[in-house]
């Protein structure tokens, strides 16, 4: 695995992290090193993995998205193959914007967008249920967001 990011790299995640428009020369600055040391060190980071991607951050009710779900599944059987299709699955549906591997007594827990009621049902009885992998689902519904945000405490 590639090492660790030094005070500087950290100093550089942060601060495209909070904003990742930052040109070169702000960043620079910002973090107190030259363009050239700067430029250099966030391609290496990028190279590495350390940056996944840059994204714009989307406004989920503004756009539609009036609902976030959180969903519990239980699959019908416990076996590799099984566990790859449901894996395919989520895969294929942009609704799902997260998606993990539990312990206990659930197999899954997944974040789902829909824009009302009516989208989170179709989605559960027309996308989860009829899916060979999926035996049990459990649906919540989120009343209010209290934080949302991918920013790692660096």
């Amino acid at each position: 695995m590639d090492n660790e990011p030094d005070m500087q790299d950290r100093k550089i995640l942060a601060a495209l992290q909070e904003d990742a428009r930052l040109t070169n020369n702000d960043l620079a600055e910002r973090i107190n090193l030259s363009p050239s040391q700067c430029s250099r060190r966030r391609a290496r980071l990028e190279r590495e993995g350390f940056i996944a991607g840059y994204h714009a951050r989307i406004d989920r009710e503004k756009t539609g998205f009036g609902l976030v779900n959180f969903i519990t599944v239980t699959l019908s059987t416990h076996n590799r193959n099984n566990a790859a299709r449901f894996a395919d699955l989520m895969a294929r549906l942009p609704e799902v914007q997260e998606a993990h591997s539990l312990t206990g007594e659930m197999d899954y827990i997944l974040k789902v967008v829909t824009r009302d009621l009516r989208g989170l049902s179709d989605f559960v009885n027309e996308m989860l249920l009829p899916h060979e992998a999926v035996q049990n689902v459990k649906t919540s519904i989120a009343l209010e967001t209290l934080k949302d945000t991918s920013a790692l405490p660096l």
